[in-house]
This record gives structure tokens, C-alpha cells and sequence, in this order.
């Protein structure tokens, strides 16, 4: 049984609970590592790309002027590998690095997000609402070595990085440039 999201069939909660039902009984083996881009949404992506699960939307967002980015499983998992290697190769991370993301919930919020857990680095979320003493505290308290913002949010960040001694990299998300500030549209 599925219903109707849109015009495509989506999975029931029920349904997605029965997937792990054999696990949670141990007739099936648990990974040993589990890492939920490569293993839920890329196999997600192959299922849709096989015709074995309907095309729904894995990720919809709509603004508040109505602007709308909607990416399907492949499309996510396309972009979020690119982002992974913007972080790993562009921004130098590794496994267990950590990346403070000060952004309003803009798409790239959530393509940072599945990137971090494709490479296996940590991700710090921040609302766009944290004051300078806040992200001082956050860059200072994960010694991440990379720090994410939206442009217009730039200014409050810069006037703290002086006091982050363990920052590697910062990468600016949205239209507009600044010095010393590796630009992500352009990088991806």
C-alpha cells in the first residue's frame, strides 16, 4: 500500500519500518560501517534509475518568493558527491574533520549536510541567527578547520576568524564574493 505525494507513490512509515524489521530480528547482518548517502540514498537512486521505486522527489524546497529546487535521488546524490570533493579536494578535509556551517536553510544546507556524511566528516550546523561571540565559540569549541556561510552573512563571520586558530578554509554560498573566500557555486 503507498499513497499518492504529488502524483508519484510514496513508501508508508509502516513499509520503511518492515525494511528493518529482519535487521532488528538478526536475520539480516548489520553493516559493519553504515553510511546513509552511499547506502540509503544511492541505493535509493539505483532502485529509481531501475524502475524498482517510483520517482518522488527527494528533496523539495520552496522559498518564501516561491522559487523552488526539487532534485531526485540521483540528482542528490550527483550533487552530493560533488560537494564531498569540493570539501575533500578544494577545502583540504579528511575523514573526522570538521565543518562549521552558518547558513540560513537554504538548499546547500542540506548538500553540505549528505556531502559531510559521504566523506565522513563532521558537520556543525548554526542558524543564521548566532551572533559573532556564538560562532567564535562553536569554530573554537569543534577546531573545525573549515567554516560555511551565505554571503550575507559573511561580515559577522570575519569579524571573529581571528580568533580561530585551527581554520583552514572558508567557503562563502551564495551570489556574491569576498576576498579570501573560496566561492562554492563556482567550486562545484
Amino acid at each position: 500500500p503507498s499513497r499518492t505525494f504529488h502524483g508519484n507513490n510514496r513508501l508508508l512509515t509502516s513499509q520503511i519500518i518492515s525494511h528493518y524489521e529482519p535487521i532488528n530480528l538478526g536475520k539480516k547482518e548489520l553493516p559493519e560501517y553504515f553510511n546513509f548517502a552511499s547506502d540509503v540514498l544511492d541505493e535509493w537512486a539505483r532502485l529509481e534509475k531501475e524502475g524498482k521505486k517510483p520517482a518522488n522527489p527527494a528533496f523539495w524546497w520552496v522559498n518564501d518568493e516561491g522559487q523552488e529546487v526539487k532534485w531526485s535521488f540521483e540528482e542528490l546524490g550527483s550533487l552530493s558527491r560533488k560537494t564531498a570533493n569540493v570539501l575533500s579536494e578544494a577545502c583540504g578535509l579528511q575523514r573526522g574533520d570538521r565543518v562549521v556551517a552558518v547558513l540560513p536553510r537554504v538548499p546547500e544546507w542540506w548538500l553540505l549536510n549528505v556531502a559531510c556524511m559521504r566523506a565522513g566528516i563532521v558537520f556543525f550546523p548554526g542558524t543564521s541567527q548566532l551572533t559573532a561571540k556564538d560562532i567564535l565559540y562553536r569554530l573554537q569549541a569543534s577546531k573545525a578547520k573549515c567554516i560555511v556561510t551565505h554571503d550575507t552573512l559573511a561580515p559577522a563571520v570575519e569579524s571573529v576568524l581571528p580568533g580561530s586558530q585551527f581554520l583552514k578554509n572558508k567557503l562563502i554560498v551564495g551570489q556574491g564574493r569576498r576576498d579570501g573566500w573560496l566561492n562554492f557555486k563556482e567550486l562545484l
